[in-house]
């Protein structure tokens, strides 16, 4: 199986918690990018997450044309292709997905998915995210209560944001100060307003200092045992161990212990974006500037066509970035978690 079936995705968050490990969660612009975190998956024997933002959808419907609905559908249609040839098993996410976005892309993808549903097929994709961070915590609940709704009718599960995330991501950009981090109090008032599943199926973003992009250190003070806080009072108050499944947000970066820590308190997704980023744009680099000559006309030159040939620097980039990811899952535990093994 290559695309998760909305069991099997289920099955996939369990084994994650009950294992204590977290996926990865790779952002995707093109096909050549997911290419490779099809890539990093197998090399690291770890199934995992590929998530499309509303630029990288808009992206990848075209620079000239920007239509994140058609965009998100194609890198779907390329994955449930081509992840056939992978020995690994994916789930397809949309991510951060802002307030002013929701009726030009998530909610048309879900109600497409509800029609496929209807007629008795598997959605396009197995979860969605809402990013209610830059509204207040009662209207990002009440929207997320309505897109819970529509996300059981589609069989997918929801994705929310409880709390800020510094930095800068699809033009979103928050401050990286006191309210990157999330109290108990916002706990138990999504677990009042959400379920703790009897409602739905939702993975949660509580925010530790998160940040997006990458930093110099000191810059980012991630403080993980906050998830544990939040856990444990949610927990006691509604008699559920452990009641979220977390979403690490801003994962590029962090150190090691940091992501172990995350982990442990009970993790089960990471987002890494801008490290994937970097290790898909550094091998083209430094092939371009290696064979300078060959991938341009100099004096007057014919060049080499071995050399500018796409395929030639395009597989340099994706192994690139296959490796950063399959570091990602070595750190988060998920190597050698694969549902065939």
């Amino acid at each position: 199986m290559a695309i998760a079936t909305p069991e099997v995705y289920a099955e996939m968050i369990d084994r994650a918690k009950a294992g204590k490990f977290a996926y990865p969660a790779v952002n995707v612009t093109s096909s050549q990018s997911l290419t490779a975190a099809l890539q990093g998956f197998a090399e690291a024997e770890s199934d995992g997450i590929i998530q499309v933002s509303v630029g990288g959808a808009e992206y990848a419907s075209g620079a000239t044309v920007k239509d994140r609905v058609a965009g998100s559908l194609a890198l779907a249609a390329y994955a449930a292709e081509v992840a056939k040839g992978y020995p690994v098993t994916v789930a397809l996410h949309t991510d951060h997905c802002a307030k002013q976005n929701l009726d030009s892309w998530v909610r048309p993808l879900l109600a497409l998915e509800i029609e496929q549903v209807k007629a008795g097929k598997l959605p396009t994709f197995q979860s969605h995210m809402w990013d209610g961070s830059s509204v207040p915590l009662d209207e990002n609940l009440v929207i997320a209560e309505e897109l819970l709704e529509l996300s059981v009718a589609a069989r997918t599960i929801l994705e929310i944001e409880v709390g800020v995330v510094g930095g800068e991501e699809d033009g979103h950009t928050a401050e990286i100060n006191d309210k990157l981090y999330t109290t108990v109090e916002d706990g138990l008032a999504t677990v009042k307003a959400l379920g703790a599943g009897e409602k739905g199926r939702y993975l949660t973003a509580l925010t530790f200092g998160n940040v997006h992009g990458v930093y110099k250190p000191g810059a980012v003070k991630l403080r993980p045992s906050i998830l544990a806080e939040i856990q444990k009072a949610v927990g006691d108050a509604i008699g559920k161990e452990n009641p979220f499944d977390l979403v690490f947000h801003g994962g590029s970066g962090s150190t090691e212990a940091e992501i172990a820590e995350a982990v442990d308190n009970g993790v089960i997704k990471m987002n890494i974006d801008t490290d994937t980023q970097y290790a898909f744009s550094r091998p083209v680099a430094d092939h371009f500037f290696r064979n300078y000559d060959g991938v341009l006309k100099v004096d007057g030159e014919v060049g080499n066509k071995k050399a500018y040939d796409p395929r030639a620097w395009g597989k340099l980039a994706e192994a690139g970035m296959a490796q950063r990811i399959a570091e990602a899952a070595r750190q988060l535990r998920s190597a050698g978690h694969t549902l065939g093994a």
